[in-house]
């Protein structure tokens, strides 16, 4: 099959052929039919998760057709129409148990503990716990681009900080995670506001549902501060940074709830926190990691009735043989929405 393979962290991204997937007794291959590119796999391009081994195929954000099922597999079969979580769980640990698979001390992620879907087939452990079957209604890119960006906003602000209908919410950085954020946050009947360093994002941002857009060249903090009357019941940092995550915590009123979802890798491992702000004003920090395949009904009945519009937020699609330049560009934050790979022919 062809696939995008790299054998050095920040090396070349080389579309070559590749050996064909088997599946697991307990796990399928899946024929991929559309495969997001996310800021996540560029980190793994560039050695930021240690899950890695090299050689390597990223990609994790996918939904195509199974192809191939492993004697285990009771729940799915050839022909299905599939997506799946970028992280997987065991089934079998603690946290599986109690249906938090997205924790999962035995995870399974496609793109970082084992090869993934920048490639025409790729496979999926731990099956019947973990895959989604799609309804026939929805397409294939817009089912690709839920995987990571989507899911992990509707967890976080669903699930994690439990937004009400009225509540500030403010979001920095508006790429994938953010505008999915925004788009959420605004079907749940809550005041988004989005915070980047682009003016067309913030636009973009406006266009999915931002009641507010600040540019984080002005004084962020202040600016929410005022826009809210006190400051954010809620806060998100959708980008991963020193900056993003202090103001996140920085812009929230008393009481107020902070999410991370932002990976906070290599120079912004070891943010600062504004500790002082979070005793004295009894703020809650949380972070936020996937979703989980049990969790997925929820936000497709919303997609299927037109709440939620992801599809909105897919930018382009592009063959798999430009993908590597395209991921070598996602730290560049050029473009205001996704990019999705559905020709894996060329």
């Amino acid at each position: 099959m062809k696939a995008v393979l790299f054998d050095q962290f920040g090396g070349p991204l080389d579309w070559i052929d590749v050996r064909d997937p088997s599946p697991a007794p307990g796990g399928v291959v899946v024929r991929v039919a559309a495969s997001g590119i996310c800021r996540s796999d560029w980190h793994g391009w560039m050695g930021h998760d240690a899950d890695i081994r090299l050689p390597h195929v990223p990609g994790h954000e996918l939904a195509g057709v199974v192809a191939a099922v492993g004697a285990d597999v009771t729940r799915f079969r050839v022909g299905d129409r599939v997506t799946v979580p970028f992280v997987s769980g065991c089934g079998r640990c603690e946290q599986c148990a109690r249906g938090q698979q997205q924790i999962c001390s035995a995870q399974f992620q496609p793109g970082f503990t084992a090869w993934g879907s920048f490639a025409e087939f790729v496979a999926i452990d731990y099956a019947d716990i973990n895959l989604v079957k799609l309804p026939d209604s929805l397409d294939f890119i817009t089912a690709a681009s839920l995987g990571c960006r989507f899911a992990t906003s509707f967890r976080a602000i669903v699930d994690q900080a439990r937004v009400q209908p009225g509540e500030w919410v403010a979001i920095h950085g508006c790429g994938g995670v953010g505008l999915s954020a925004i788009m959420i946050a605004t079907a749940m009947g809550a005041r988004a506001i989005a915070v980047d360093i682009d003016q067309a994002k913030l636009d973009f941002a406006r266009s999915c549902g931002a009641e507010i857009g600040v540019l984080a060249n002005a004084d962020v903090q202040a600016a929410i501060l005022e826009h809210t009357a006190g400051g954010a019941h809620v806060s998100m940092d959708a980008l991963g940074s020193r900056v993003t995550c202090y103001n996140s915590i920085a812009c929230l009123r008393p009481q107020g709830r902070h999410v991370q979802v932002g990976l906070m890798l290599g120079a912004h491992a070891d943010p600062p926190i504004p500790m002082g702000l979070v005793i004295a004003k009894e703020l809650q920090v949380m972070g936020s990691h996937g979703m989980q395949a049990h969790r997925y009904g929820a936000m497709l009945d919303l997609i299927l009735t037109g709440r939620l519009q992801p599809q909105r937020l897919v930018e382009k699609t592009i063959a798999l043989s430009a993908a590597p330049a395209q991921l070598a560009a996602m730290d560049s934050f050029r473009g205001v929405g996704i990019t999705v790979i559905d020709d894996f022919a060329h």
